[in-house]
């Protein structure tokens, strides 16, 4: 005898159920977990992230294209440029002409013209080399925009960093300050230390625990700026990596310099300025010269919408001619002439404004140069004063809990400690961020900070 199983429906539903939701489950993990780690920035990253994405960076890539169709359009101007003209008119009586009369009903005509410039005073010539200069100027901006803009994006980078380890620092000091807070209360509790000790401990835990929120919220600002310049939304899970680093800079001062002036984008948009305004000098002074072009020139009329005669003409309908003519504006009661002073002026100007930007890139350079030395010895300082602190608190918390101590002077030992902690990571800090400027004052792109050392 055989017997056959059957299987409910009901069942197999049940466990077809339980599949799909344990597969969309385990997707769904896998997706979240994916998602969680989209987005690992190192500085290098978030600089790359930043240019890449940042909208004040495109807004300029676009105005830099705009400057190049500027450019060809200017270019086009040397070449002929083609009119052609249409029209009707009704007409209520025939109209005598020498020996013919036009049609008493309806009038049309045609014409085409080809004009070609031969000499504006080289107005179009310097009116597309100003156009080119111009697209020079939107290029070097783009450079001064990205240059800006890694600057922007690595001090806050490191701002962040330094955050960080703020939060690190303060959580220390509250976890020095709580354990300190428990062997006071030990004390206390049988009788070998008074209540002030105690009030003592607890008013300073709850300065560091104030602190301590100070500085997490700091982060959490540095955090949505950052979001902010790689055009991330505010809630974007983003896991910022990297630590404060000591990196040796050797470039000397005159080699910073040099860089600096062959390199810097700025620079080069002042010379641009200069160029762009003599070429405005030359198109104003084209008007104190004659205008002469060569033109051709086609018509044609007639009674009917082809405007090709009509039977009361007795001459042709079309002609065609060709013709160079010269026009000379030479005199505007001193209205040329004002004008080109006028334009002298703005390249004086220009020219001195170039004059003060190269002074102010030489001052940064300097500056920046100073900056960096002064840190580099900062942080040699504030680690020994760190690593001294760090003994005077040990030996302070072992001078109090063996009696011969004070209160006061574990707190003021606890105290220094995280003072030298935030000295050294604000050094750390400040050594970065006058690397960032060191070379974004030389016109130079470094998005990680290597010092080739």
């Amino acid at each position: 005898m055989h017997f056959i199983r059957t299987i409910p429906m009901t069942s197999i539903f049940l466990r077809f159920s339980c599949a799909g939701v344990l597969f969309f489950a385990f997707l769904g993990c896998a997706l979240s977990s994916h998602a969680q780690e989209k987005w690992v920035l190192d500085l290098e990253g978030s600089v790359v992230r930043c240019l890449k994405a940042n909208p004040r960076m495109t807004a300029v890539r676009f105005e830099a294209l705009g400057a190049g169709y500027g450019r060809k359009s200017a270019l086009g101007s040397f070449g002929p440029s083609a009119t052609a003209g249409y029209g009707y008119t009704r007409l209520d009586h025939k109209k005598p002409n020498r020996d013919a009369f036009t049609s008493d009903d309806d009038y049309y005509s045609a014409n085409f013209n080809v004009h070609q410039n031969l000499f504006t005073g080289w107005n179009i010539l310097s009116t597309y080399q100003k156009a080119s200069l111009s697209e020079d100027y939107s290029r070097a901006k783009v450079e001064n925009v990205e240059l800006s803009l890694i600057q922007s994006a690595q001090e806050n980078f490191l701002g962040l960093l330094k955050a960080r380890e703020n939060v690190r620092s303060a959580t220390d000091s509250v976890v020095r300050l709580r354990e300190h807070l428990k062997v006071t209360s030990a004390f206390y509790d049988v009788g070998l230390k008074p209540r002030l000790d105690v009030l003592q401990a607890e008013v300073d835990l709850a300065e560091a625990e104030d602190d301590l929120l100070k500085a997490q919220n700091a982060v959490d600002t540095q955090t949505v700026r950052l979001h902010t310049l790689l055009n991330l939304s505010l809630d974007e899970n983003v896991t910022y990596t990297g630590g404060l680093e000591y990196r040796p800079f050797s470039i000397p001062f005159a080699d910073c310099l040099a860089k600096a002036y062959e390199n810097r984008p700025d620079l080069l948009m002042a010379r641009k300025s200069v160029e762009i305004a003599r070429k405005d000098l030359t198109i104003t002074h084209s008007a104190f010269y004659p205008q002469i072009g060569a033109d051709f020139d086609w018509a044609s009329q007639g009674d009917d919408r082809y405007a090709a005669g009509s039977p009361l003409q007795r001459t042709e309908y079309s002609a065609w001619s060709i013709g160079v003519s010269a026009q000379w504006k030479f005199f505007e009661w001193g209205k040329t002439y004002f004008a080109g002073r006028q334009a002298r002026q703005k390249v004086a100007q220009l020219e001195s404004e170039e004059a003060n930007a190269r002074q102010e890139a030489t001052f940064e350079v300097k500056s920046n140069h100073l900056k960096i030395k002064e840190a580099a010895a900062r942080i040699s300082v504030t680690r020994k004063a760190l690593e001294e602190a760090r003994e005077g608190y040990r030996m302070a918390v072992a001078r109090y809990q063996a009696q011969v101590g004070t209160n006061t002077d574990v707190l003021d030992a606890q105290a220094r400690v995280t003072r030298s902690e935030a000295d050294l990571t604000e050094a750390l800090a400040d050594y970065q961020i006058a690397l960032s400027k060191i070379f974004v004052s030389m016109g130079e792109k470094n998005p990680s900070l290597t010092t080739g050392l």
